[in-house]
């Protein structure tokens, strides 16, 4: 159960547009110290009703951004026989290149995946606990055709982890938190993946549930960090009476995604936003996501401020041993069998396309 905090923020009514309902945020003002408290408010009612908000003013160079796109987009449009090579050697779903068909073979993702650290040695050197240095035995694939990407992704990612925790410091602000509260422990831990989604023109597909491009859910991160580029708003977040709202394209925004870990602290106060994607036709439309987390020795559990009287269903948990099952508990779900041999024969796996699918 959730209580009450000492914020004097007070907690926002229902809106109707969606603008209000997924606010941007200029960053720069909410953490001065003079913000106004109606922004605070704005901040604090997406926080609690969908999970979602859009930051602008967020300190993360519009070059970097457009530089790591380009470049992880000419990769993307190589021949599909160069492609295969980069996926991952062991078949790690979080490594490398993948494409993602739908039951008929037609591809819905294709994706490119980066780990925090390409091997245990430089997670060692990070400070990464010698218990999960396991978890990085499966190494990133750098493209040779652009020997640059690693160094710019890396850059990257750090630049979205700084801009995460300035978000979660807002976060702390309009609950009336002391700064510091969410746990900090270093190294945080990061994963980082590029979504492209094809055109989607098959005439069968009409309703948003008959092209849905990536499947409703929530992610486990503490927030994550998202830059959406296309023609149209795929991208859909869930209101708390289950219908869905698509999450305007923003020039310049960058979208703060609640986990849930985030959930997690603030004792189910703060939702996790649910999202899904939906096809545009003949639009395509390509994101890119840094899944931020606390250390893996982080214990998770709710901040005191947030558990009353009656407790809380939350059981404390150590992230690392999250991180530990994430493989396994992915291809439970969504694995296909041909996908699940290849991990536990530790081989490549490149999934089969239709002749009919926008990917071949």
């Amino acid at each position: 159960m959730t209580s009450a905090t000492s914020s004097s923020i007070p907690t926002g009514k229902d809106t109707s547009t969606m603008s209000d309902e997924i606010p941007v945020i200029d960053l720069e003002a909410a953490l001065a110290a003079d913000a106004p408290t109606d922004l605070l408010t704005r901040v604090r009612t997406a926080a609690e009703r969908i999970g979602l908000i859009q930051v602008v003013n967020h300190g993360v160079p519009a070059e970097l951004i457009g530089d790591f796109e380009r470049r992880v987009e000419r990769i993307l449009r190589l021949p599909r026989p160069e492609k295969a090579k980069l996926a991952s050697p062991s078949g790690h779903p979080f490594r490398g290149w993948r494409q993602w068909p739908d039951d008929f073979g037609r591809l819905e993702i294709e994706r490119y995946s980066v780990g925090q650290f390409d091997n245990p040695a430089d997670a060692a050197a990070a400070g990464v606990s010698e218990q999960w240095l396991g978890l990085y035995e499966h190494g990133n694939v750098w493209p040779p055709q652009d020997p640059d990407l690693r160094g710019v992704a890396f850059a990257y990612a750090e630049a979205t982890a700084a801009l995460a925790r300035r978000v979660l410091g807002l976060y702390e602000r309009v609950l009336g938190l002391p700064a510091g509260s969410f746990p900090h422990g270093e190294p945080s831990h990061l994963n980082l993946v590029v979504n492209d989604y094809p055109t989607w023109t098959y005439p069968e597909a009409a309703s948003d549930e008959e092209k849905l491009l990536l499947l409703e859910h929530a992610d486990g991160s503490a927030v994550t960090i998202l830059h959406q580029r296309g023609d149209y708003s795929g991208l859909q977040a869930q209101r708390p009476d289950g219908s869905w709202i698509p999450v305007p394209v923003v020039p310049g925004a960058l979208q703060v995604f609640s986990g849930t870990i985030l959930t997690r602290w603030t004792n189910g106060l703060f939702r996790p936003v649910r999202h899904r994607v939906v096809a545009g036709g003949a639009a395509t439309r390509q994101s890119t996501g840094i899944f931020f987390h606390p250390s893996l020795d982080t214990v998770l559990e709710p901040l005191p401020a947030f558990v009353g009287e009656d407790g809380t269903d939350f059981e404390p948990v150590v992230l690392g041993e999250i991180d530990e099952t994430n493989v396994e508990n992915y291809l439970q779900v969504f694995g296909r069998p041909e996908q699940v041999a290849a991990w536990r024969e530790g081989r490549p796996y490149v999934s089969e396309l239709a002749e009919t699918s926008a990917g071949r």
